[in-house]
């Protein structure tokens, strides 16, 4: 496999890792507030439980995506920067002020519930700003004039692909954070909130489905070249399909423990769905970081920094991986955490 490959495929592994980490850690935020505000204090309870040690590690993922990217890709920078400095910034800015709003959340009482308020809504609109810079890169809007890079915000904002991005990023968070909260309630005994998460898994599955769809096919107008990729990857997308329809399905699977469907098996079957498509979605958007004018090829870096990155990163995950198997045991397989929610 070619370098360029390689790089792109550990990016993707990070950024895949964050998307599905973010989901959670995010959508938990809403689900906490929302439940809350409608005095489910059992269900806002769970949310939390799982928040309160969730959120700090997945900003480790969010770094490493970021310092990634400039090495991997430097040529990248200077292009990509005047698309991503604005949404980025926000999301930064968003990001902090939901980290300082969960710490007074947990040490004040009396401005807990604004501090939840702020904090689950700042979480909720953190993936739909980032997601929002994909139909920037891939749909035209970007016009170059004497040398300078000007986005086409007139013509953006008012682009069907925008808002479909937009649509898809709120419902992904949502609906992955429910399913594993679902199973998260269940592990701990709690099968009333089980059915609550549950029945919010069912109602959005549908429409994450939809949005999906739509983000694909509102493509054609703004970026038939990559539309025409979707089609030669079809099939990829028919197996992505495939794996939806039995993870949704196993949401009414035949179990042991009272209340029906098989949660974690419809959590994890998701959450290949998901990697299945972005593997597809990847794929039709190569070989651009930013069509027509920047290539991935353009954009990489010199041999003698890959080696370098490549050796680090190796040696990262060797000490990341045991530290993320103890958290998982220690936060979402010890029994006396989980059923905590009850005091």
């Amino acid at each position: 496999m070619e370098p360029v490959y390689v790089a792109l495929l550990l990016m993707w592994l990070m950024l895949f890792t964050y998307a599905i980490l973010g989901s959670i850690d995010f959508g938990t935020g809403f689900w906490a507030m929302y439940y809350q505000r409608r005095q489910n204090d059992e269900a806002a309870k769970i949310a939390n439980n799982y928040l309160s040690p969730g959120w700090k590690v997945t900003n480790v993922f969010f770094v490493l995506l970021v310092v990634s990217f400039v090495g991997f890709f430097p040529g990248a920078a200077p292009t990509l920067g005047t698309l991503m400095i604005v949404p980025f910034c926000l999301a930064l800015l968003l990001l902090t002020i939901r980290s300082a709003f969960l710490v007074f959340a947990y040490s004040t009482a009396k401005y807990k519930e604004m501090l939840t308020l702020v904090s689950g809504m700042s979480g909720l609109f953190i993936p739909a700003i980032l997601v929002s810079i994909l139909p920037a890169a891939i749909g035209g809007f970007i016009e170059y004039a004497a040398g300078q890079q000007y986005i086409l915000l007139n013509e953006l904002f008012i682009s069907p692909t925008f808002y479909t991005h937009i649509g898809f990023g709120l419902c992904t968070e949502l609906f992955i954070a429910a399913l594993f909260l679902s199973d998260y309630a269940r592990e701990g005994g709690h099968m009333e909130t089980y059915r609550v998460y549950r029945k919010n898994a069912v109602f959005l599955g549908p429409i994450t489905l939809a949005f999906a769809v739509a983000v694909i096919f509102t493509l054609i107008p703004e970026a038939p070249w990559m539309f025409e990729n979707f089609l030669d990857v079809w099939w990829i997308y028919t197996i992505s399909l495939l794996a939806f329809a039995i993870g949704y399905s196993a949401l009414w699977w035949p179990s042991s423990r009272n209340g029906k469907g098989q949660p974690r098996a419809s959590f994890l079957l998701i959450v290949l769905q998901f990697g299945i498509a972005s593997i597809a979605y990847g794929s039709a958007l190569m070989p651009y970081f930013l069509y027509p004018d920047l290539t991935v090829h353009d954009a990489f870096t010199n041999e003698a920094m890959y080696q370098s990155l490549l050796i680090g990163y190796i040696i990262g995950m060797a000490i990341l991986v045991p530290v993320f198997i103890g958290y998982w045991r220690l936060f979402l397989k010890d029994k006396r955490y989980l059923t905590s929610a009850e005091k």
